[in-house]
């Protein structure tokens, strides 16, 4: 049975509180991951929980090495944990699923297709009809701006086109969960922000539920409803910070003070951590 959260609270038109419940899609109870090296085991992760509900948008922020990767490549089921269960839908992950998207930092488009045909490709695989597959191809270019090179290859694209192909890519096949490794930390700042204005907007309006990596803490806390802070290593969740900033964003928010003192407060937890880790 799906668990319940009334945090969403609304209010009707004769003013009488509505309660919409949120069901929870992503669980990690009481996850390890030890690996075995020629020296012996390395316990990387001890006892991280987490708790995702649908359509959130939560962050995970932690010192390098602490298991924030690893923790994103077990919600895919690309790894898997040593003890303690990762479930998605109420269902133990047990390998890659239809019902998850994954973006990584580096460029993983196919070299041999065109921008169109990277994002069909999924739509291919499970054998839906062309036509279907044209109106979603034409959907998410117009999302994310680029119509004009749906004949284009990878290396005509500047870094940012590139990932917000791949982004498409993954959200052609609509997956319930969205799973994002540091997807724009090789861009510069000025795309950077561009892209995140564009993913938060793509968010509230095709609401999957996104897990997203980042060492970025403002990239965190513009993106987020929720940042899950990780421990140095072996990493566990340190605290769980929930962004109480306006739904619609937009890049000036980051110049109010409610933005940079969630900001400084992220910041400082992790200062903490490395201090004592130190």
């Amino acid at each position: 049975m799906k668990k319940n959260s009334f945090d969403n609270i609304e209010f009707d038109e004769n003013g009488i509180l509505q309660a919409k419940v949120s069901t929870t899609k992503i669980e990690a109870i009481g996850v390890d991951k030890v690996y075995q090296g020629r020296r012996g085991s390395v316990t990387a992760m001890k006892n991280c929980n987490i708790q995702v509900l649908d359509n959130e948008f939560v962050s995970i922020v932690g010192p390098s090495g602490c298991g924030k990767s690893t923790l994103l490549r077990m919600l895919a089921g690309l790894d898997f944990p040593s003890s303690g269960q990762i479930i998605i839908n109420d269902d133990p992950v047990i390998g890659p699923g239809r019902d998850r998207g994954m973006v990584f930092q580096t460029y993983t488009l196919f070299p041999w297709k065109t921008v169109e045909k990277n994002i069909s490709f999924g739509l291919e695989l499970n054998k839906i009809p062309t036509n279907v597959q044209k109106k979603i191809v034409d959907k998410y270019l117009n999302l994310i701006g680029l119509q004009e090179f749906r004949k284009s290859y990878p290396k005509e694209l500047s870094g940012g086109m590139k990932q917000r192909v791949a982004i498409a890519r993954s959200l052609a096949n609509n997956p319930e969960v969205l799973l994002m490794d540091e997807p724009f930390g090789a861009l510069d700042s000025q795309t950077k922000s561009s892209m995140q204005l564009m993913l938060r907007q793509i968010w509230q309006e095709e609401k999957p539920t996104i897990a997203f990596v980042t060492h970025d803490i403002e990239e965190a806390v513009f993106l987020s409803t929720k940042i899950y802070v990780m421990s140095a290593r072996p990493g566990s969740i340190k605290e769980i910070v929930d962004v109480f900033l306006p739904y619609d964003r937009t890049l000036d928010l980051k110049d109010t003070k409610e933005f940079i003192d969630l900001r400084r407060y992220v910041s400082s937890l992790l200062d903490e951590q490395l201090l004592t880790d130190g």
